[in-house]
């Protein structure tokens, strides 16, 4: 690797480290559209950089959703009763979305997502009063919701954080714990992803050295080696600023993917 390869890799490490601790996504957000870019200038595998960007990035998010769920629970902010329950649909959703991306008109349902994260963000960043908060759903209906979270994040090629914050904040958690959980939940769907891309990947022609099926190790090891010691540090960040800011930093967050939705 270059040396501008290599720091294009530690410098989208740094932040979607530091995304993953504060607001609890997987950096995903991130890490794709950087990752493009560096294939795309470094020539690497030309034929297959989307499958590759996806892939490396779902390889990360196992190591930096790791560090920083494992830095909000010992904070104890992580409600690992709604991890378990959230889990099993989360994943088998994700499966059952990529399954769909194929057959669905993927740029309406960007479209239509990006505008739920427009109305959700805004309401966040006026500091409108959110509607009173429904109940917590009992172990099937969170099933069922962390399939449709793990469906559409497969669908629109977004990490799970950006539904399952608002959610469980909706459901009356504390935004601290739901980032705390929404975390500690990433780190499955990423496991799943990336054994579904390197599967898929398998014996594919133009694939560069060091890459196994669509993931390419030698970038998750430099982006690893940044984003996990940074990991913890967002979570510090997030348990230390006043929920007020948090809440209109993350609103700021959902726009921003939003308009990466919208011109993508």
């Amino acid at each position: 690797m270059t040396g501008l390869e290599i720091g294009a890799y530690l410098a989208t490490g740094v932040a979607s480290g530091l995304l993953a601790g504060l607001f609890g996504l997987g950096g995903g957000v991130i890490l794709v559209p950087a990752l493009m870019w560096v294939f795309g200038y470094t020539g690497v595998a030309t034929d297959w950089i989307p499958h590759l960007a996806v892939g490396t990035s779902l390889a990360t998010i196992i190591g930096t959703g790791g560090a920083s769920a494992r830095a909000h629970h010992r904070r104890g902010a992580v409600r690992w009763d709604l991890f378990r329950h959230l889990t099993p649909g989360i994943v088998l959703g994700a499966w059952l979305g990529a399954a769909l991306a194929g057959l669905l008109p993927e740029l309406w349902l960007k479209r239509i997502f990006a505008v739920f994260l427009v109305y959700v963000g805004a309401r966040m960043l006026i500091g409108q009063a959110a509607p009173s908060a429904r109940a917590m759903p009992g172990r099937l209906g969170l099933g069922l919701t962390g399939a449709g979270i793990g469906a559409l994040s497969a669908l629109v090629g977004i990490g799970g954080g950006t539904m399952t914050v608002p959610f469980l904040v909706r459901s009356g958690l504390d935004l601290r714990r739901a980032v705390a959980t929404s975390a500690a939940c990433g780190v499955p769907i990423a496991v799943a992803g990336a054994i579904g891309f390197v599967a898929i990947g398998w014996g594919r022609e133009g694939l560069p050295a060091g890459a196994t099926g669509f993931v390419y190790w030698p970038a998750v090891l430099v982006i690893l080696l940044a984003s996990i010691p940074v990991a913890p540090l967002g979570a510090r960040l997030a348990h230390g600023l006043p929920l007020a800011v948090l809440r209109r930093l993350f609103a700021l967050l959902l726009l921003a993917v939003a308009l990466r939705l919208f011109w993508s």
